[in-house]
């Protein structure tokens, strides 16, 4: 029996209802446990969301059996999900293993290829009844506040063509949003505005962690049904750790699972998802 609720459907009833439904990333138990306990605390549907470097840190088949047993043993309404797999073998293994959604990355690939590659996925995800997420435009990325890539800002026409021609589940925008919480990271709500009016397919922001609470309000009312959050789950538990003074790596990690916890609470209740 599938534990995992159908995202595609969530990812409907968020866009209908007004709400976005919270994406936390994992690459331990500890951490996965405080998104659990937040969802069931707030009766909301989360998804608990990895990538293949936490893959590679954890293992496919321990952060699989993980996040399934966490859900399946709190009683949580969820699922499992692949951020930013750009390896076709790696987003298949996913696929066979039981993912509820995977993201196929080809953001930096020229457009015609990145077309390609996603629409091979969307045809094999279908075969299990997976969902499909990809990328158009580019999502800078900061590291030690250094501009590791730069970015490129959604094309709507671009979007449109994207979609028609994969038939993807969910979109990745580039709208201003960035990877690791810059300071002043702003969305251009005009251009998320316009590509909500082009595409009909939900959308989602990455790179949340560094957007204020009014961009993320607006954001929803514009069609954004997903927000990824994964700098500020990873300071939040590191930084609980570090302040801890006791030597019992049991009471230095409920430390840090409480923060995370706290952190995700904060978040559902932004989105907007507690109690749906």
């Amino acid at each position: 029996m599938n534990i995992f609720f159908n995202s595609k459907k969530e990812y409907q009833k968020a866009k209908s209802g007004g709400y976005a439904i919270g994406a936390f990333n994992t690459s331990n138990l500890e951490i996965t446990q405080a998104i659990c306990k937040a969802a069931r605390e707030l009766k909301a549907p989360v998804i608990i969301q990895t990538t293949p470097s936490a893959i590679e840190y954890a293992g496919l088949g321990q952060i699989f059996d993980i996040v399934k047993n966490e859900i399946e043993n709190q009683k949580v309404s969820g699922a499992i999900h692949l951020d930013h797999g750009k390896d076709f073998g790696l987003v298949k293994k996913c696929i066979d293993m039981g993912f509820g959604s995977v993201m196929i990355d080809g953001s930096y690939l020229e457009h015609e290829e990145n077309i390609h590659i996603t629409k091979r996925i969307v045809n094999l995800a279908a075969e299990h009844g997976v969902c499909v997420e990809a990328e158009i435009g580019r999502i800078s990325k900061e590291e030690g506040g250094e501009l590791s890539h730069k970015g490129a800002k959604t094309d709507p026409m671009e979007a449109k063509e994207f979609v028609e021609k994969t038939g993807i589940d969910i979109l990745a925008v580039s709208v201003g949003n960035e990877h690791g919480a810059p300071k002043g990271e702003r969305l251009d709500l005009e251009l998320l505005k316009e590509i909500s009016k082009t595409v009909n397919t939900p959308l989602v922001i990455h790179g949340s962690s560094g957007l204020s609470r009014n961009d993320i309000k607006e954001a929803i009312k514009l069609g954004v049904v997903k927000f990824n959050i994964d700098t500020n789950i990873r300071h939040a538990f590191s930084e609980s750790v570090e302040d801890s003074s006791s030597d019992d790596p049991r009471e230095v990690m409920t430390a840090g699972k409480d923060a995370v916890t706290k952190l995700v609470m904060d978040y559902i209740e932004l989105f907007g998802t507690a109690g749906k």
